[in-house]
C-alpha cells in the first residue's frame, strides 16, 4: 500500500491506486526513519520512494499504478511525494523520502540543475537514485552527467527519445497541412520539454529548408505549469497574438493542461479548426480523436516507470552493482502514436484494458541484467504485447 507524502508532512494512504489517490484519507505523518537510509520499513519490507509531479493526473495515475503493481509483486512498500514540477519541491522530495526510510528513490525531476542536489543527498545517505521519464543530458549538462558517473548510488535513467518524439509530433501536423503552430510547455528549462522542443524545431527547419514558399511558423512556448486554467489562458493569448494559428502543441504536463486547452478551444468555437497535438493520453482520448478536439498524439507509454522501479529494486537488493566512475544504465522506451480512434483503441486494448506486463513477468524482469532489460524495453509495442499475451 503506497503512502503519498504532502509538503506539510502528512501522509495520504492509497488503497486501490487505480481508483485514484485523490480520495484517500489524510493521516498523521508516520515516524521518521534515521537519515542513513537503507533500512527496511517498519513492516519488514524494503521501501522505495517515488518523486513525481502528480500521482493523480492522467499520466501520473497510470505511472503510480504500474509501480504499485511491481512493488506488490516484489514485496516492497512505496512512499510517494508529489512535486508539481517545482524545482524546490523536487529537491526537497528526495530528502523527504530518505527521511522516510527509503532504500532507493526514483525521481521524475524537472531540470538537470536539480540532479546534483539529489545525487549529493543520495550519496550522503547511501540511497540509490534512478530517473524515470528523464535523463541527464551529457551534451547540455556535462558536469552534472559526470557527477552521476562519479556517484556510487546513481543507477541510471529510463526515458523515451524525446527529440524524435517531438519531430514525429510536429511532422504529423506539418504533413496534415498545418503551417502556423503554437506551443505550450509546462516548466521553463524542463529537461524533457527542451528535448521535445528541439524536435519540433528540427521538423520545422527540415521542412522550411526545401519549401521556401510554404514555410512553417512555430511560436515561442508559453509555459502553463500543470494547470488547466493557465493552459486555457495561453490559448486565448495565442488566438490574439497569432490570428493565423491552425495548430497547437500541448507538449506535456501530465494531461491537465491538455484538458484546459481542449475546453478553451471548444468555448471559442475552434475545435477542429485548430489541430491539437499532444504527448499526453487522456482517459477519453478515443472520443477526442473522433470529434476532432485532438488531432494526434505521440507518447502514451508509462512503462518507463516500471523499468526504473525494477532497476532501483535491483540496486537495493544487490542484484545490480552500481559502478562508480563507469557507465550508468540508460534504457530507452518506445513511444506510441495515435492519430485516430482506431489507433487509440488498439493502444487501450494493449496497455490499459489489460496490464502490459503481468505479475509473473514483473518478477522475471527483476532477474534480468540491465542489457536484457534494455532489449525488452526496446521491443515494447502494441504488437509485442499482443503476441506476448497471446492476443495477436
Amino acid at each position: 500500500m503506497a503512502q503519498v507524502l504532502s509538503r506539510r508532512g502528512f501522509v495520504r494512504r492509497a488503497g486501490a491506486v487505480a481508483a485514484g489517490l485523490g480520495a484517500s484519507a489524510l493521516l498523521p505523518a508516520c515516524s521518521i526513519a534515521p537519515s542513513g537510509g537503507g533500512a527496511a520499513f517498519s513492516d519488514g519490507r524494503m521501501r522505495i520512494g517515488v518523486s513525481i509531479w502528480s500521482a493523480t493526473d492522467a499520466l501520473g495515475s497510470l505511472t503510480i499504478n504500474i509501480i504499485q503493481r511491481a512493488a506488490d509483486a516484489l514485496g516492497c512498500s512505496l512512499a510517494i511525494v508529489e512535486t508539481k514540477h517545482v524545482s524546490k519541491q523536487v529537491i526537497a522530495s528526495v530528502s523527504t523520502l530518505i527521511s522516510e526510510g527509503c532504500t532507493g528513490v526514483m525521481v521524475c525531476n524537472s531540470a538537470d540543475s536539480e540532479m546534483p542536489h539529489l545525487i549529493k543527498a543520495c550519496n550522503k545517505n547511501s540511497v540509490y537514485l534512478t530517473q524515470f521519464y528523464r535523463a541527464i543530458s551529457q551534451e547540455d549538462s556535462p558536469q552534472v552527467y559526470q557527477a552521476a558517473l562519479d556517484s556510487p548510488y546513481y543507477v541510471g535513467a529510463v526515458h523515451e527519445d524525446e527529440v524524435r518524439n517531438g519531430e514525429t509530433l510536429a511532422g504529423l501536423l506539418i504533413d496534415g497541412g498545418r503551417r502556423h503552430i503554437c506551443l505550450e510547455g509546462w516548466t521553463e528549462k524542463d529537461a524533457t520539454f527542451e528535448l521535445r522542443w528541439r524536435g519540433y524545431r528540427n521538423a520545422r527547419d527540415q521542412w522550411n529548408a526545401t519549401h521556401e514558399a510554404d514555410r512553417i511558423e512555430l511560436s515561442e512556448p508559453i509555459y502553463v505549469g500543470v494547470s488547466a486554467s493557465e493552459s486555457a489562458s495561453a490559448v486565448q493569448r495565442f488566438e490574439g497574438d497569432v490570428p493565423s494559428m491552425d495548430a497547437l502543441i500541448v507538449s506535456g504536463g501530465g494531461g491537465v493542461p491538455l484538458v484546459g486547452a481542449i475546453g478553451q478551444l471548444k468555448n471559442m468555437g475552434l475545435t477542429g479548426k485548430v489541430a491539437v497535438a499532444t504527448t499526453d493520453f487522456l482517459d477519453n482520448m478515443g472520443e477526442h480523436l473522433s470529434d476532432g478536439s485532438v488531432y494526434c498524439a505521440t507518447g502514451g507509454n508509462f512503462c518507463d516507470a516500471l523499468y526504473a522501479f525494477i532497476l532501483t529494486y535491483q540496486a537495493c537488493t544487490g542484484k545490480l552493482q552500481v559502478s562508480q566512475g563507469g557507465d550508468v544504465v540508460n534504457i530507452l522506451v518506445p513511444y506510441v502514436r495515435a492519430t485516430n480512434a482506431s489507433e487509440y483503441a488498439a493502444y487501450k486494448a494493449a496497455f490499459l484494458d489489460e496490464d502490459p506486463y503481468s505479475t509473473d513477468e514483473m518478477r522475471h524482469m527483476a532477474e534480468l541484467t540491465p542489457g536484457q532489460l534494455a532489449e525488452l524495453a526496446a521491443s515494447l509495442s502494441i504488437e509485442e504485447i499482443r503476441a506476448r499475451h497471446g492476443r495477436a
